[in-house]
């Protein structure tokens, strides 16, 4: 198989903006587009191949055709015919809405889904721009729900002013939210179930305020107290920096100067994604085949890639690798 680009799926939403079609070098478009779905197989969004033999062939379809050959064999065993990561630019132009996500089990029992663990990779950030993690203080049930009554839960959410290379895990159960000015990366387990706690108030284009899930929220959120979210870690250039290891995904940071570099997997039994961040970049496989993204190209080589050279174009490339380890 060759490696993948799917076309982009390009999500008009109420806070969207308009930085997204040129981050990704596409025409310009008027609607406020504050999502680019880079990698799915959510029902109703599937990613559908860019170009090649298969070309038009949704993401679902090539895990039915070529199975472990394509996400590696404990994975098919794992998630089965469903691709099992979610990957996605986010621009968002205003506050997105603070929400909380059920853990596997949970998820399960209420709607026969995955639960969703997730990253964000922040891209670009316009000066005072920020994101909510946890909590910014020890809080109990009674007191969410009383906050969310009175419309003061922002009081007590942890704001973190970001700059471009800032990482966020957010584990099941952490209540979350990006604020106007952030572009981030997500990564994500594959699954749409989210609970809306808060939202500002805001009524979308039918006139109404969006639907909020605070019953559904209270039994999902972890109250547990962390002095700081934010994921640390060591930029390094032409090396292979770890950001985010869960049993969801692992994330790498690539910063790569003019230098080429060699990944092996040949021991993975698993497919591999590249986001890239800035730059451009040529990858070959072992196999002999050879793409090239830039900036705002996703990549998904299947699990039979034993091993790729990443040949940057340019100085200053960045590259985030994700798989399953």
């Amino acid at each position: 198989m060759n490696p993948y680009v799917f076309r982009p799926i390009l999500k008009e939403v109420l806070w969207g903006g308009a930085a997204i079609c040129p981050f990704k070098s596409l025409p310009p478009d008027p609607r406020k587009i504050g999502e680019s779905w880079e990698v799915s197989d959510v029902d109703g969004r599937p990613s559908v191949v860019a170009d090649g033999p298969e070309e038009g062939v949704t993401l679902g379809e090539l895990v039915r055709r070529h199975g472990a050959d394509l996400v590696g064999g404990r994975i098919l065993e794992r998630f089965g015919s469903r691709f099992p990561l979610l990957v996605k630019f986010i621009d968002a132009r205003d506050d997105l809405s603070v929400q909380v996500h059920p853990d596997d089990n949970l998820a399960h029992a209420r709607h026969g889904a995955l639960g969703k663990t997730e990253m964000w990779y922040v891209v670009q950030a316009a000066p005072g721009a920020a994101l909510y993690s946890g909590f910014s203080r020890p809080i109990d049930a009674d007191e969410f729900r009383r906050r969310v009554e009175e419309r003061t839960i922002m009081e007590v959410l942890k704001r973190y002013e970001v700059r471009p290379g800032d990482v966020f895990f957010l584990p099941p159960g952490r209540v979350h939210a990006i604020g106007a000015g952030c572009f981030v990366a997500e990564i994500q387990q594959t699954s749409d179930v989210t609970y809306r706690i808060y939202d500002y108030d805001r009524v979308g284009t039918d006139g109404r305020k969006r639907e909020l899930h605070v019953a559904e929220a209270l039994e999902a959120i972890d109250y547990t107290f962390y002095a700081d979210h934010r994921q640390p870690y060591t930029p390094r250039y032409d090396a292979v920096v770890k950001l985010i290891h869960c049993p969801y995904f692992t994330t790498h940071l690539l910063d790569l100067t003019t230098l080429p570099m060699t990944r092996d997997f040949a021991r993975l039994d698993s497919f591999v994604i590249y986001l890239c961040m800035a730059g451009g970049v040529r990858l070959t496989d072992d196999l002999g085949h050879v793409r090239t993204i830039r900036r705002g190209q996703t990549v998904l080589l299947p699990a039979t890639t034993r091993q790729v050279t990443l040949t940057p174009d340019s100085d200053g490339v960045k590259l985030l690798e994700t798989f399953i380890a």
